[in-house]
């Protein structure tokens, strides 16, 4: 707690007194601060006399901290000046001090405060994740996008907008960014104009699941490429709204993709996930039927000569950084002085991060003369939960001190105990969630995964798609993409994708 010995504020003259106000405001705890730190020493806002003493810069916080015995920090900065954040970071964790983040009002209002601690820390991915993540390499990719009508459907999200900036970095003809949010829309659409003035762009604010409207969408802008990555990806809300999840994931593919055969596309893409090989949720459920939808595209409409297949998907790990993912989560809980949450001690996952997950994906629609149409990225070995959020918390000068109050361990391993006086947040293991599973698969037999021309990315054909039970598949799911009863739209899943498991952890546990 931060009122255990004294603490340094540190931030600008303004914010300083802002955070110093709050403090003061508290009954007694204005005595337990130390002095202000601030990133301009020679700021003169705080006043001639300030109430507590300005004890330097960033660059005295050692000596200060050695000085007066200083085991936390509160540190209160804008939003926009992350250099700054990550460089008082830097110092403190150097000197052992645990530190505490107060947004300003403005960056809260703006909801830039969910997002100082993941920015302005500067994460090493690789070291998050345990390997060098991949490049891409543009060598290879421009003759699929420079000069070509280049559609992204879900432009918005955390990949959508990555594959916007990566595919306006390569000269398109057009850009066409298509997205039903209208804020995602427009912010995407603002940071494409300002980045890349050159590129002509289109922002169609537009939902795929309308088949008639985006055929015509699609009949007037004639595109090229389609990068398709709109889609529901929330396993424990999806299993809340199945019916929402079937509409979404496996008709907005349809309407997408058959609007794509219509108009010709040279190459279509479709971001898929690793959890839907051997689906325990709703929405790998839903995924894995969009594939064979996809798949199927290839063997009733071939390919022109020599361009091998023309549908295409790429199947995923979990994508750091992503919208609701597990670091902004944890930076947050971080920011409200934890406890952190993690799911379960012994669950794995494939991590990459957004960058790597967008290059796989412009990669994987760019490579030719291969028949093959579903395209892995060779991760590695799975990262354990726990493991992550170990190597998170302590990028941020913290040592994680576990709490395991439903027993899950289990024999696992003990928890490790963390010293007296050493910076340390409470991690709390809360178990799977609906629809979880403790390990994922990014193939269904790993022994069919072959390797392409570019190092490390892995392709899979599996068993093709059979045409009579692809129709009946559209079939049993377009009568209950509106269903309400929850039972019915499950019954019609687990129909048509037999291999998927009724619970998150029986298939897991029993392996």
């Amino acid at each position: 707690m931060l009122n255990a010995s004294p603490i340094l504020i540190v931030g600008t003259a303004a914010t300083a007194r802002a955070a110093l106000d709050q403090m003061m405001a508290l009954p007694s705890n204005h005595k337990i601060v130390a002095g202000i730190v601030l990133v301009d020493p020679g700021d003169t806002g705080l006043g001639a006399r300030p109430p507590v003493p300005i004890l330097g810069g960033i660059d005295d916080i050692p000596d200060i901290c050695d000085q007066l015995g200083i085991k936390a920090a509160l540190v209160s900065l804008p939003g926009v000046m992350t250099e700054a954040m990550a460089r008082i970071r830097a110092v403190l964790r150097r000197c052992g001090v645990a530190e505490r983040f107060l947004p300003t009002i403005s960056d809260v209002l703006t909801d830039t405060a969910s997002r100082q601690m993941l920015v302005g820390s500067k994460l090493d991915m690789a070291a998050l994740i345990g390997r060098e993540p991949r490049s891409l390499d543009e060598s290879g990719v421009r003759a699929l996008l420079t000069g070509k009508r280049v559609l992204i459907t879900g432009a918005g999200g955390s990949i959508g907008s990555e594959l916007a900036r990566r595919c306006a970095s390569m000269g398109p003809a057009t850009l066409i960014m298509m997205e039903r949010a209208e804020n995602a829309l427009f912010e995407i659409d603002r940071q494409i104009a300002a980045q890349f003035p050159g590129v002509e762009r289109r922002a169609v604010l537009h939902d795929v699941v309308d088949a008639d409207a985006t055929l015509r969408r699609l009949v007037a802008i004639r595109p090229d490429v389609v990068f398709h990555a709109a889609a529901h990806k929330h396993v424990p809300m999806m299993e809340d709204h199945p019916a929402a999840a079937v509409n979404n994931n496996l008709f907005g593919t349809k309407s997408i993709a058959d609007a794509s055969v219509a108009v010709g596309v040279e190459r279509f893409v479709m971001v898929s996930t690793d959890k839907a090989v051997n689906p325990t949720s709703v929405m790998g459920a839903t995924k894995r039927l969009a594939e064979l939808y996809v798949r199927s595209l290839n063997h009733s409409r071939p390919a022109p000569a020599g361009q091998g297949s023309r549908f295409r998907l790429v199947r995923f790990g979990n994508v750091l950084g992503s919208a609701c993912s597990v670091l902004p989560i944890w930076s947050n809980q971080l920011a409200e002085g934890g406890p952190v949450t993690v799911t379960h001690p012994a669950m794995t996952r494939y991590f990459m991060s957004i960058p790597e997950a967008a290059a796989l994906v412009i990669q994987a629609g760019a490579i030719q003369g291969s028949a093959a149409d579903v395209f892995v990225l060779d991760m590695g070995e799975p990262v354990r939960i726990r493991d992550l959020a170990a190597r998170f918390i302590r990028s941020h000068g913290l040592e994680p001190k576990w709490e395991d109050p439903q027993g899950l361990m289990d024999g696992r391993g003990e928890t490790e105990v963390v010293p007296d006086g050493v910076p340390s947040v409470r991690v709390l293991f809360t178990g799977a969630r609906p629809g979880e599973k403790l390990h994922e698969e990014l193939a269904y037999s790993k022994e069919e995964l072959q390797s392409t021309p570019i190092p490390g990315i892995l392709a899979w054909s599996g068993e093709v798609p059979d045409p009579a039970a692809i129709t009946r598949m559209i079939a049993d799911m377009s009568s209950v993409r509106h269903a309400e009863a929850q039972d019915v739209v499950l019954s019609a899943l687990r129909a048509n994708v037999p291999e998927m498991m009724p619970t998150a952890t029986s298939r897991a546990d029993a392996a």
